[in-house]
């Protein structure tokens, strides 16, 4: 990866780690604004005045939340009127940004290593498989330090 590129990701993943606790936390089956709103002992029409809304409309918020069909800034909205701060972000699933391009880069070179070995054996010039997984590592390396478009193929 070019200096620039490297930097950007440390950066990334260092702003990302703060999320990392957050990837724990499940989500209230009812969602957050129902799950919030009830511990707090409101009632929708207390949450519907300070948003200018209907407790109809509330309630359609809540089922929107917990349905996956709620905007953003609707979240915002809500939070505000709850003096909360909405918050959200992506978590990589293994852990970093960096761990993340290192197993795709992996991936690829293996998928290149194996389909070019393969075609090798059928010529009787396959490699044995210590020289396959330093090929592997070689290319990743390489694959990684060129960050090309194709490795989110």
């Amino acid at each position: 990866m070019r200096n620039k590129k490297k930097l950007l990701i440390e950066q990334l993943d260092q702003k990302l780690a703060n999320f990392k606790d957050a990837g724990m936390i499940q989500v209230p089956q009812k969602g957050w604004v129902n799950t919030i709103r009830t511990t707090l002992n409101m009632t929708r029409d207390q949450l519907g005045t300070k948003l200018n809304l209907t407790k109809g409309a509330i309630q359609k918020i809540e089922d929107r939340e917990a349905t996956g069909q709620i905007t953003i800034n609707k979240l915002k909205d809500v939070g505000n009127a709850l003096n909360m701060k909405f918050i959200y972000g992506f978590i990589p699933k293994d852990g970093t940004i960096e761990s993340l391009i290192n197993l795709k880069a992996e991936k690829l070179a293996r998928k290149i290593v194996l389909r070019t070995n393969q075609n090798m054996k059928l010529e009787d010039q396959g490699i044995g498989d210590e020289k396959i997984d330093k090929t592997i590592k070689e290319l990743a390396n390489e694959i990684k330090r060129e960050m090309k478009k194709s490795l989110w193929d």
